[in-house]
């Protein structure tokens, strides 16, 4: 059995145990991991709570040393435990039997399969990530909603979940509404100008959404000085959200575009989408006025009719009652009678639970080289047929940035009032702090920035003064570097192989380099950071599992020469219990600990817990390797367990880079 199999079995038996000699029933029990594993490979603290049971039942003090010298009994009766300590105070330290765990991880399932429910009667959960403004090029800020959404999906897939996949698609905001000004007023372009301009970009080897960064910047320059210009936002926005009409079929064609092109950017991150759902539908199909409806009926929201909020619906909550700095984001439908960002999301969070009652109409919008297909939201029922089905979610986790905590506060606490029997549990904000730049990446970028600017410790990055890193640039610049580095060490490879793995190397480094830090950690961007091949990297990790693999190649030119299942069992222990014992005990119970590292990470939503595990494994690898022969050990039984170990943990080093969405190349 796997090792959380294995650790369920002890708390059950634990549980069974305390009941049986004290008569108390605990419903779970805490289990720790010891700092070394000569102190054991789990232990129970279970002790002290039944000492406070028992006193609370009885009136009397009890030992939990003694309680835990009553419960050893019963977990050594498991085969799978070779002994038990009571140290300190009372904790139950248990031992594995290491010979017969080795052993089974040769003919059983030690690491779990780490693959999607196929169930399609299972509940689904939904992620939303990525949701960048279909109006210019991702950039890496978004590039980090990006892989930690799609990290996160991969990690909620490995615990066996079905889960949907969505990128919201704002394609009726003011940021496309601000392109659109640009190209109509600034550039006086028709729709098909810039069809043909899109056109002429491409033949130049160009992209569309670079075009439209440098146009949005601009605008938003001319804006500070153009009164007359900036006025014109609001007489096109209005055009986009009536839709119908020419302006907004510009409108429709740039963000379109925009998003074909951020599509692409994300593929070449290993990055992809289930569904789009688009803002354009929200309101043509009626989701907020349906929404709406729903909680007047419920009396959840209220119309004000006196102080700053007059004439506006709202949300109220009693959190930050009072404070200005939240008041604006309680506030659902403006006194103009326009619908704010956060009483769109709060239909929309709703329809992807299912509570809405109604649905989009769908077209198929991209089909990967491999076949996977993604779809987009339609206004029009004359959509595709063998549409999948979407929405209807058991939980939806939205990746937003922390600036917008507040307004997820408000949309979890208005789904939940609306719909109590589904509780706030069901919407869960996965929120994350920006990427900065330092003052010298920006420097280096060749922005101009003030003199008070190269103070600070980082600068904001901002994509309507143009200041930021293009995520495809970034990319870009990773793998010429990377390139250099695999021309130097494999020349004998072909161009296109050395493409390949310069990209693959590239990706894991980028990857790495955004999970590791917490969610709630501020990213200053340094390029020598960043392109570090040295460290806790990706490259790193990367290192470890090609170094894996180049013992199993070289096994294969050769008899392995013993099986350890051959051998008999004496000969295993002995081997654990020599001096170096403990050392590839720890290699072993590491590379195990896969499992529940990343249902650790999943209850936690976050991935940088899987991303730590992944480096100290490789780590942990990298010293076992330098310390043990492997291949080149003369005892026949202490070889093969050394080649046992290093299946094991190339297995599960494997295992965790491609749950992070970091490739492992044949090379490095």
């Amino acid at each position: 059995m796997n090792l959380s199999k294995l650790q369920e079995n002890l708390r059950e038996t634990v549980i069974a145990a305390a009941k049986s000699e004290f008569s108390i029933e605990l419903e779970t029990i805490a289990s720790e991991v010891p700092p070394k594993t000569e102190l054991g490979d789990v232990a129970f603290p279970v002790a002290f709570e039944l000492a406070r049971r028992i006193k609370q039942q009885t009136g009397e003090k009890s030992n939990p040393r003694m309680i835990a010298e009553r419960l050893k009994a019963a977990l050594k009766e498991n085969e799978a435990v070779e002994r038990v300590e009571v140290a300190g105070a009372g904790y139950l330290n248990v031992f594995f039997h290491r010979a017969k765990f080795l052993i089974e991880s040769q003919t059983a399932e030690i690491l779990p399969r780490l693959s999607e429910s196929k169930d399609q009667s299972a509940p689904k959960v939904c992620v939303e990530h990525t949701s960048v403004n279909p109006n210019k090029a991702a950039h890496i800020g978004h590039v980090r909603n990006s892989v930690i959404g799609d990290t996160f999906v991969r990690i909620l897939k490995a615990t066996g979940k079905r889960v949907e996949v969505q990128n919201y698609i704002d394609n009726t905001g003011v940021q496309v509404a601000d392109v659109v000004v640009g190209f109509l007023y600034i550039e006086n372009k028709t729709l098909e100008d810039i069809k043909n301009l899109d056109a002429n970009l491409t033949a130049e080897g160009k992209t569309f959404d670079y075009y439209c960064w440098d146009l949005y910047a601009k605008v938003g320059q001319i804006y500070q000085k153009d009164e007359a210009l900036k006025a014109k936002r609001a007489e096109v926005l209005h055009l986009v959200e009536a839709g119908k009409n020419p302006t907004a079929e510009l409108a429709d064609y740039v963000a379109t575009r925009n998003v074909e092109c951020i599509l692409a950017t994300m593929e070449r991150f290993g990055i992809r989408y289930d569904l789009l759902p688009r803002e354009s539908e929200i309101l043509h199909l009626h989701f907020w006025k349906k929404a709406f409806e729903e909680m007047q009926t419920r009396e959840v929201i209220k119309f004000e009719t006196e102080g700053k909020a007059a004439g506006c619906w709202v949300m109220p909550f009693e959190e930050h009652s009072g404070n200005d700095e939240h008041e604006a984001d309680k506030i659902l439908v403006r006194s103009n009678g326009t619908v704010t960002y956060t009483g769109k999301d709060i239909a929309y969070q709703m329809w992807k639970l299912g509570l809405l009652g109604l649905d989009f109409y769908y077209n198929l919008f991209h089909t990967y080289a491999d076949g996977k297909e993604v779809w987009i939201t339609t206004a029009t029922d004359l959509a595709s047929a063998n549409v999948p089905e979407f929405g209807n979610s058991e939980t939806v986790y939205n990746v937003i940035d922390s600036r917008q905590s507040y307004p997820q506060e408000v949309v979890k606490k208005g789904v939940a009032t609306i719909f109590p029997e589904k509780g706030e549990a069901a919407s869960v904000h996965l929120s994350y702090e920006m990427v900065a730049l330092s003052p010298g990446a920006a420097e280096e970028l060749g922005f101009q920035i003030s003199d008070e600017d190269k103070q600070k410790s980082f600068i904001e990055m901002s994509g309507r003064k143009g200041l930021g890193v293009k995520a495809d640039d970034l990319l870009n610049r990773l793998e010429e570097n990377a390139l250099a580095e695999v021309e130097k060490r494999h020349a004998d490879l072909s161009g296109d192989e050395k493409r390949k793995t310069a990209h693959i190397i590239a990706v894991g480094a980028l990857r790495y380099f955004l999970l590791k830090f917490t969610r709630n950690t501020v990213i200053v961007f340094d390029f020598k950071e960043a392109l570090s091949f040295e460290g806790e990297t990706g490259v790193f990790c990367q290192y470890s599992a090609v170094r894996a693999n180049s013992i199993f190649r070289k096994l294969g030119e050769q008899d392995s020469g013993f099986r350890i299942q051959d051998s008999r069992l004496e000969e295993i222990s002995a081997i654990f219990n020599a001096e170096d014992g403990d050392d590839i005990w720890s290699m072993v119970i590491l590379a195990a600990r896969l499992e529940e590292t990343i249902a650790y990470a999943a209850n936690a939503n976050e991935p940088a817990l899987l991303a730590k595990y992944t480096f100290n494994l490789a780590k942990t690898f990298n010293v076992f390797y330098s310390r043990h022969k492997i291949i080149a050990e003369e005892n026949k039984a202490k070889r093969a367990v050394l080649i046992a170990v290093a299946d094991l943990a190339r297995s599960s080093l494997t295992a965790a880079l491609n749950t992070l969405g970091i490739e492992v190349p044949e090379r490095m």
